[in-house]
């Protein structure tokens, strides 16, 4: 008994002297120099990783500007391929810069051949048309202005052609009661309806108006073709191009020399017995 009263008093002394434990705080453990140690361990490794994407990156810079010969004195390279992309549009010329060509050297054919590219861009075909005859009364030998002229004045009085049918139709139904009125003595007695009247004859000019347009571009196209036959004369496209425009325009007579000229260079074509029989067709 006395053993273990001494035992206990020993025990009891112990305690007193052993400082207080602290709580284990609850929630995540905390590193020892503070933060997160997952979040260092991350970015340690992405750092790591970086030195890896910074290698691969100079060597793909490297190997971008060998291929595109930077450095090397060629024009070829970066210059080459941004010229490609445009980003800011409009890399050809403006009208107003041919204009202002133009105005500064009225002789020389650039300008019109610019502003005739110029007007194509923004699809303005009629001023592209008379800018290009303009450049080609300059340049009376440039055969492939002539083969762009025609195709412009194929386009123009196809879309003519389009107002034409339009207009012609606004034409009839401005004036309706004119297929129902009455003829002679009775006609004449009763008179005609003078709003509608009005109304047809507007539309009776822009109709008269639109017909000599058709018939002008569809002469100038034949036109254009008949000076790339002459200066080639051995081009068989260009005389059958004649032929058909020719055709379209209501030139006989020069339809039929066209298809005639495109037969001697081609002897041997499939629609030799088709073009034949369209030549008997025109009075050839």
């Amino acid at each position: 008994m006395a053993r273990a009263a001494v035992k206990a008093k020993q025990q009891a002394k112990r305690a007193k002297a052993a400082p207080a434990a602290k709580a284990r705080p609850h929630g995540r453990r905390r590193h020892a120099g503070g933060g997160n140690p997952n979040q260092q361990l991350f970015f340690m490794r992405l750092r790591r990783q970086a030195k890896w994407i910074y290698v691969l990156l100079a060597v793909l810079f490297a190997i971008t500007f060998a291929f595109l010969g930077v450095g090397s004195g060629s024009s070829s390279g970066l210059d080459q391929l941004f010229s490609n992309l445009n980003i800011f549009g409009g890399g050809g010329p403006s009208v107003g810069k041919a204009q202002k060509y133009i105005a500064k050297h009225p002789n020389d054919p650039k300008g019109y051949r610019d502003l005739a590219t110029a007007y194509e861009a923004k699809s303005d075909t009629s001023n592209a048309v008379t800018a290009l005859q303009q450049y080609t009364n300059l340049k009376a030998k440039d055969a492939k202005a002539w083969a762009e002229l025609a195709g412009l004045q194929a386009t123009q009085a196809q879309q003519y052609l389009t107002d034409y049918q339009n207009a012609y139709t606004a034409r009839q139904l401005a004036a309706p009661s004119e297929a129902f009125a009455p003829t002679g003595k009775l006609g004449t007695a009763i008179g005609k309806n003078k709003i509608e009247e009005g109304l047809a004859q507007v539309e009776q000019t822009r109709v008269n108006d639109l017909q000599q347009r058709v018939q002008l571009a569809y002469n100038g196209n034949v036109s254009s073709w008949q000076k790339l036959a002459e200066l080639q004369p051995k081009n068989s496209n260009a005389w059958f191009s004649l032929a058909q425009a020719a055709q379209t325009a209501g030139d006989a007579p020069t339809a039929i020399k066209a298809y005639k000229k495109y037969l001697a260079l081609n002897p041997g074509t499939a629609n030799a017995a088709q073009i034949k029989q369209l030549i008997k067709q025109l009075g050839g």
